[in-house]
Order: structure tokens, then C-alpha cells, then sequence
């Protein structure tokens, strides 16, 4: 029987660029949307509308006319998502595998990139079945208006298929089921995905090796499940970096909450909850195959967080990585205990100039900002503005929220060091509890429970796990390489 599980990573269609146009290939039109006066490239009855594709009738060119609305760059990687997804139904239905797009003659390099980024991942799917799969789109041809501006758009469009990739392979990870996907899995094939990188090595530690090395809050949080946990370290080292950036993802393979057990609604979808740790894996990949003079070290604790009669149970106290103690009060609040360990040893063991974490750690911050937009703490302004600018560029927006100082005091413990779960403001509270391993480097935490996996469509993003924060890390330690 054939393998039903998609492969990993997915195959993204090809994208170049040219001034001619191919034979026989369908061609799309971009087109605006009418200005108060007017004046618009509108053809053939289409709206301009951003996102809206018109098909247009009987044989001939264009096939389509896709919407730009005002033509900013975000218009255009809207645009190319929804093209992608018109284009990867003709490839479907068998009329077309390879289609191509007219590029209007002002395009910017920006501009074009962003296009290419929503026709990269606009058609993403996963879906597990021993079904044949149906035909896919392979190629798109961008057509320049002109040979001088070939350069500018195929590097960028290189650059971007870098990022979209990070996107989709964290995307991958990330709806992987966790009947497949246990932590042995992950670091499996993060070993075989990102090894395969230049640059980069995958060392995988078991549990025995935690053991010996004093990780007890990813033993603690991982003890009940018949999957021992893993930690996943990945090294990226290019010759003359003088910066160095450690980065942590949450592994979580799958999320019961423990004897704090969840509500059957929506448990479903824990198996999502590692999609900080499939973020910082796919970045490491995209850092290395753009060569970024960057070193990064990025730690991924992999453990699943399940029920048996060798859960750790709340009112434990787990002694971390380095020796500091830990009073549970939730054993559903599991992704700051594997995350404590991973930033006390990453820390200690490399001596990183700036730390970065990022996690789908509370629902409270899905409350607070919804499912679009990434909760961001940190110790340095300049740190938060970097992360900020970082996802800018790349359309992944954050929003910085408060360390507050008057709620400190409550992490503080009474049996041991810290308290896991004290109660207050859940997000600002278990950023408060991460902050107390990150020994006073400078240090940004990404909250992701939000914007990490998506239940409709928008923009370049599907439905499931979204990718999300995987090119803001690319795009971040891109701004340490200069």
C-alpha cells in the first residue's frame, strides 16, 4: 500500500522568471481595482477586487484576471494566493500543470516577491489518505515587462521560495498526527530534513541522556506518555559570523494537559502544539540555505504531554537543567517546563548573544490578540523592535506585551525556586516564569497560540497549522547578519 503520509518536506512549484512566455502554458493578468476616478487595468468583467480571480470565458489569453485591489505588497501576496489556489484546481482537473503570469510593467522587486511568496504557499495541502494524489501545480512562469528587471525579480523570488519553505515545512511538522508524530519523529526527521542542510548539524539527545543531564521539567512533562521525550539540537556555524543567536521551540508532539486534563473540545488539535519547535527547525533550515552569516544554535525539548500512572502530577517539584526547582501547580502548563530546561542549558552549554523562544504557550494570549497576530515580550526595546521590523517584512505581525514587574513576585516559590502556574494574566505570567532561565541575556518570547494554526482561509495561510513565525526567525537572524 502506498505511503498515506504526504511527504515531508512538501514540494513547492517551481517559480522562475522571464520575458517570454511559455507555449501552450495559461496566463494570468494582474489587474487593480478602480480608483474613485476610475482609471483601472480591469479587463474582461473582473472586479480588481484583491484576491479576486475571474475566469474568463472561451479560448484564448488571459485565462484569468486576478485582482490586485490598491497594489500594495501585501495585495500581491493575497493575490498570489488565490491564484495559486484557482491554478492548483486546473491542475486538478488536468488542464493545467504549469500556468504563467503577465507581470505589469511598475512591478517592484518587492512587489514581485510578495507574489511569489502567495503563489508558494496559497495552494498548500496536507491531507493523509492512500488515495492517488491528484495532479499538482509544478511551474509558474512570472513574465517581465522587460529583460533589465529579470535580475532584481528572480533573486527575489529566491529568496522568498526560502522563506515560503520554511512556512510550509513547519506547516508540515506541525499537522503531522500525532500517531505518527511522537518526539522520536520529530527529531528524526528534523535530522534528516535539516542535517541534509550545508552547514548545519543534528544532534538528537534521548531520554537517557536528559537523565543524566538533569533536564526534569522535559522528563517531568514527558514521563507519561509511552513516546520518551527528546531534545533537538541543531548547530549552524558559517565561518566569520560574529553574532550568535540561540533559538528554542516547544515540542510538544501532543497535548493532553496531563492530570490537568484538557476538555475533549479541542484537544484535536494539540497535535499542533509543537509548532514553535517546527518553526525554529525550518528556520535553521532556511538560514543555512540562504547562507546567512549568522551562527545560530537552536534547542527543541520534544515531549507529549499524556496521562498514565507516571504523569507528573501537580504539587510536584522538578528540578531543571543547572539546578533551579520548579513548584507544578498545572500540569497542562507543560510547554514552560520543557522550555525552562532547553534556555537554562542552551544558555550555559553555548553562550549565545541573544536568546529568542518561541511557543504556543497560552490560550490567554489567544484571547488577548486572536489568531492573527503573535504576542512578542522582551528585555530590550531595541530587541522587540528587531523582532517587530523582522515580521514586517515578512507579514507576520506582533504585538509587544508588558513584563510586568509588580506581578514578579508571584512566581516566586515557596517549596521551591519558582512557581509554574500561580494564576494572573496567564501570558504575561508564564513569559514572567521563562524569564527566570534566561540568566539577564537579552531575550524575546513569541507567543504563537494564536496565529500558529488557522481553522479558515486568509491570505498565503490555509486551514491547520499556519507556519507562522517561521520567517520572522529566518528574517530576524537575517538582521544580525550584517
Amino acid at each position: 500500500m502506498r505511503n498515506s503520509l504526504p511527504p515531508v518536506p512538501t514540494k513547492l512549484p517551481e517559480i522562475e522568471v522571464s520575458v517570454t512566455y511559455r507555449r501552450g502554458a495559461p496566463v494570468a493578468h494582474l489587474a487593480t481595482a478602480p480608483d474613485p476616478a476610475g482609471e483601472s487595468h480591469v479587463e474582461h468583467g473582473a472586479s480588481g477586487k484583491t484576491g479576486d480571480v475571474h475566469e474568463v470565458p472561451g479560448e484564448g489569453s488571459p485565462r484569468w484576471v486576478v485582482g490586485l485591489g490598491e497594489g500594495a505588497p501585501r495585495d500581491y501576496r493575497k493575490a498570489g494566493a488565490a491564484f495559486a489556489r484557482a491554478a492548483r484546481a486546473a491542475a486538478e482537473d488536468g488542464s493545467a500543470k504549469a500556468v504563467q503570469v503577465a507581470l505589469p510593467a511598475d512591478v517592484t522587486g518587492e512587489q514581485a516577491g510578495e507574489l511569489a511568496m502567495g503563489l508558494l504557499l496559497g495552494g498548500y495541502r496536507f491531507k493523509v489518505t492512500t488515495e492517488e494524489p491528484k495532479p499538482a501545480l509544478t511551474a509558474v512562469r512570472l513574465v517581465a515587462a522587460s529583460e533589465d528587471a529579470v535580475p532584481e525579480y528572480a533573486a527575489q523570488v529566491a529568496r522568498v521560495r526560502e522563506l515560503a519553505a520554511a512556512a510550509a515545512l513547519t506547516r508540515d511538522l506541525a499537522n503531522t498526527p500525532s500517531n505518527i508524530k511522537n518526539p522520536a519523529w520529530l527529531a528524526n526527521t528534523a535530522a534528516k530534513v535539516v542535517g541534509a542542510a550545508e552547514g548545519v548539524t543534528v544532534t538528537v539527545r534521548d531520554e537517557k541522556w536528559l537523565a543524566d543531564n538533569g533536564f526534569g521539567g522535559v522528563l517531568a512533562v514527558g514521563g507519561g506518555s509511552a513516546s520518551p521525550p527528546r531534545l533537538i539540537e541543531l548547530q549552524y556555524r558559517p565561518r566569520g559570523a560574529s553574532s550568535h543567536v540561540l533559538m528554542v521551540g516547544k515540542g510538544i508532539t501532543f497535548d493532553t494537559g496531563g492530570l490537568s486534563i484538557k476538555p475533549a473540545d479541542g484537544m484535536h488539535l494539540m497535535r499542533t502544539d509543537m509548532a514553535g519547535g517546527a518553526a525554529v527547525i525550518a528556520a535553521v533550515r532556511a538560514i543555512a540555505a540562504l547562507k546567512l552569516p549568522v551562527r545560530v544554535t537552536a534547542l527543541v525539548p520534544a515531549a507529549e504531554n499524556h496521562v498514565s500512572g507516571s504523569a507528573y502530577r501537580p504539587g510536584d517539584i522538578v528540578r531543571h537543567y543547572g539546578g533551579r526547582t520548579t513548584e507544578v501547580g498545572n500540569t497542562d502548563a507543560e510547554g514552560r517546563m520543557v522550555m525552562a530546561d532547553a534556555l537554562a542549558y542552551g544558555i550555559a552549554e553555548y553562550r549565545p548573544d541573544v536568546v529568542i523562544d518561541t511557543a504556543t504557550l497560552t490560550g490567554a494570549m489567544k484571547v488577548s490578540l486572536g489568531l492573527r497576530t503573535g504576542g512578542l515580550f522582551a528585555t530590550d526595546d531595541e530587541l522587540a523592535a528587531r523582532v517587530v521590523a523582522a515580521g514586517a517584512r515578512v507579514g507576520e505581525a506582533w504585538w509587544r506585551m508588558p513584563l510586568v514587574e509588580d506581578y514578579a513576585t508571584s512566581i516566586q516559590g515557596e517549596l521551591g525556586d519558582v512557581r509554574q502556574a500561580p494564576g494572573g494574566p496567564g501570558g504575561i505570567m508564564a513569559a514572567l516564569f521563562l524569564r527566570e532561565f534566561t540568566a539577564g541575556l537579552p531575550w524575546a518570547h513569541l507567543d504563537i497560540a494564536g496565529p500558529g494554526r488557522a481553522d479558515k482561509t486568509y491570505d498565503d495561510v490555509v486551514p491547520g497549522a499556519s507556519g507562522f513565525a517561521s520567517r520572522t526567525l529566518v528574517e530576524f537572524a537575517a538582521s544580525y547578519a550584517s
